[in-house]
């Protein structure tokens, strides 16, 4: 596992439209390991590493499409009273329950920090405050802040990745820097193809899944598969709730509300594991960059694979080293073995 570039692609700021520091991160691991590397009109960077054992002469590689979104749940700046209090516009699915005193970073002329204020109202004591009455907090005058930042300016939650104890790390974006990561550092590792890689990291998934379905029109892929968060369980979980657990492998999902993952993927990807030894969970999820890719043009066999995460779209995700390393692992064995997915289609 490399620790650097985790803490690279997890600390880099980027919230849907706004990825473009994120996606520097991206086109250069990408730019140092594939054969081209472009960004589209949208935001994407779209990465081809070309099959080294071609195919038959008449034949086109089966074109395989790998997606991971770098967009993270944030918020944009609305506007400033005449006290300094910030109001702001999420951007992505935030919730209200999980904003209450964390601090965040507003990326404006001069990055500046602040507090998500804690609402001391009696009425606010045992319910969520709502988040359309929440403010940030600077520590300073109106004046001085709106030299230092204005409308339109987005906002971050300020903690970094950090190792929780062990294995597990935390992170306010593991939805989805863990499969970006995952993503970047199987691309490095890949070795000799028979098809076609197309590495894509995608823009406003958290919006939805707005920059894979462009990408997906541009590469027409035969095979995709998306990079996310299996949902893995908490103390609040039900028992019947309770599919992924960190630290027990990668996931690779079934179903999620927007895809059927291909039967035959899910069962190639299982077959797989089993072939390589690799630590691997069934997964229905909630919804990724896979329906875009699912339902690209001519269509696509799709389904998604991720390390399982808990607490998604909070700011304490919680993810296991070993399932990081088991989802890396499992996307190199596909990319070098999905030639015998679809041996007689190009």
């Amino acid at each position: 596992m490399d620790q650097e570039l985790l803490a690279r692609v997890c600390n880099t700021p980027g919230v849907p439209g706004y990825e473009d520091a994120a996606q520097d991160v991206a086109a250069e691991v990408l730019g140092a390991c594939c054969d081209e590397v472009r960004r589209d009109r949208l935001g994407n960077v779209i990465a081809l590493k070309r099959a080294t054992r071609p195919p038959a002469e008449g034949e086109r590689p089966i074109r395989v499409m790998l997606a991971a979104h770098v967009d993270e749940i944030g918020m944009m700046l609305k506007h400033i009273d005449e006290k300094g209090f910030v109001r702001f516009q999420p951007l992505g699915g935030l919730h209200a329950q999980v904003l209450i005193s964390q601090r965040v970073t507003i990326h404006g002329k001069t990055p500046t920090g602040g507090v998500i204020v804690p609402d001391s109202r009696p009425s606010a004591k045992d319910k969520p405050t709502p988040m359309d009455e929440l403010f940030i907090d600077t520590g300073l005058p109106a004046e001085a802040l709106r030299e230092r930042v204005e409308v339109g300016d987005i906002i971050t939650f300020a903690p970094e990745v950090a190792v929780l104890n062990d294995k597990v790390y935390v992170g306010r974006n593991f939805d989805d820097r863990i499969g970006t990561y995952c993503l970047l550092e199987a691309m490095r590792r890949v070795g000799e193809t028979a098809v076609d890689v197309y590495a894509v990291s995608s823009v406003q998934e958290e919006v939805g899944l707005r920059g894979a379905r462009v990408a997906t029109f541009a590469i027409e892929p035969d095979i995709g598969v998306a990079l996310d968060g299996s949902l893995s369980w908490g103390p609040y979980a039900k028992e019947h709730e309770k599919l992924c657990a960190i630290g027990q492998g990668t996931g690779v999902y079934i179903m999620d509300r927007l895809t059927i993952g291909d039967r035959r993927l899910v069962k190639f990807l299982f077959d797989l594991c089993e072939r390589f030894d690799i630590a691997v969970q069934k997964n229905i999820g909630g919804g990724t960059d896979a329906s875009a890719i699912q339902q690209g043009k001519a269509g696509a066999l799709s389904t998604t694979i991720g390390a399982p995460v808990r607490y998604m779209h909070s700011t304490v995700q919680l993810c296991h080293a070993d399932d990081m390393e088991a989802t890396v692992e499992l996307l190199k064995a596909f990319m070098e073995n999905a030639h015998d997915l679809l041996p007689d289609e190009r």
